[in-house]
């Protein structure tokens, strides 16, 4: 049954990840979802299901489904999922139905993925992104949720003129002020890259900019494959160098394939590994397989011929046992 703790409005105002103390966690918004939930949601049309499902004798079949199908993951919506509003709707619905925590991403800003390319699209234009996003939370409402907002936003500025960085920075404050005010049990983790992409004082500085303060927290390592423990040591850097903005915040950290860390690449490298399954704590806030393993990160790596998304069998496999 649905827990006592959904009719609280208890906010968690602050935390301690691996030793730093979190002094001031900004405008917190939403109850704690994870404590309204019995556990992280299982999308039940995951990619890697999917192809387990149409191959049952397939010999890479078993450990597939063993491995990574049946792991809570989370669900990316964006210019492919029809009406985003109903979509976001029916997924939350299904999982509250199951008393579960569903992880959504929202991956739709124009210009995605510029600098790039593999997922590049999104929205057209920001007026029809803020249609989205009001669309996006009212779907979610006020059953229990984690967004992932916008990944790669900020980590690709570089590749983006002041006028670009500036409505994008717009968009991203419209977005989670959305959220806070149509879906008050979700907790927004704002992207915030990866430790080998960009300094934490500078990443710090670009959340701040696009409005952090406003969301729950940040996302690291999302599709990327760094340590937990690099991670870990990265967001509290980011978290030092908030604190001079007055506040600090919660982080989370894709682990889905970091289970071997980075060799440096990041499109679709050789011999990664899946990592520890979705779960409170672990250095973050949470630890979330954000990205399905398996799913390829564009025409390049182990992954050459593929398109950006495209489940591939065989570097699933491989990750699992991590060659």
């Amino acid at each position: 049954m649905r827990k006592s703790v959904r009719a609280a409005s208890a906010l968690l105002a602050g935390v301690l990840t691996a030793g730093l103390t979190v002094i001031n966690a900004g405008p917190a918004h939403a109850a704690d979802p994870t404590a309204m939930t019995s556990g992280f949601y299982t999308d039940p049309d995951n990619s890697a299901l999917r192809w387990a499902n149409a191959n049952p004798g397939d010999g890479r079949a078993a450990a597939i489904r063993t491995s990574i199908a049946n792991s809570p993951a989370a669900r990316w919506f964006g210019n492919w999922s029809g009406d985003i509003g109903t979509a976001a709707g029916a997924y939350v619905g299904r999982a509250d139905s199951y008393d579960k925590l569903p992880i959504l991403v929202a991956y739709n800003i124009p210009n995605r993925d510029i600098c790039a390319g593999h997922s590049g699209g999104g929205a057209g234009r920001p007026r029809l992104v803020r249609h989205l996003i009001a669309a996006f939370a009212s779907g979610i409402g006020s059953r229990p949720a984690v967004v992932v907002l916008e990944p790669d936003a900020l980590g690709h500025e570089s590749c983006m003129t002041a006028s670009q960085i500036a409505e994008r920075n717009a968009m991203l404050k419209n977005a989670i002020a959305q959220f806070k005010a149509k879906a008050p049990h979700t907790w927004v983790y704002l992207d915030a890259g990866n430790p080998g992409w960009i300094d934490a004082s500078t990443m710090a500085q670009q959340l701040a900019a696009a409005g952090v303060s406003g969301a729950h927290g940040f996302a690291l390592n999302v599709s990327n494959y760094f340590t937990t423990e690099q991670n870990t040591s990265y967001g509290n850097a980011v978290n030092s160098a908030l604190s001079s903005y007055g506040y600090t915040k919660p982080f989370v950290v894709d682990t889905s394939r970091n289970g071997n860390g980075s060799n440096g690449q990041w499109c679709n490298p050789a011999g990664r590994r899946i990592g520890t399954p979705s779960q409170r704590g672990g250095g973050a806030e949470m630890l979330l397989w954000i990205k399905i393993p398996g799913e390829s990160d564009g025409n390049c790596g182990v992954g050459a011929g593929s398109s950006a998304g495209q489940f591939l069998p065989e570097v699933a496999y491989k990750m699992i046992y991590g060659y």
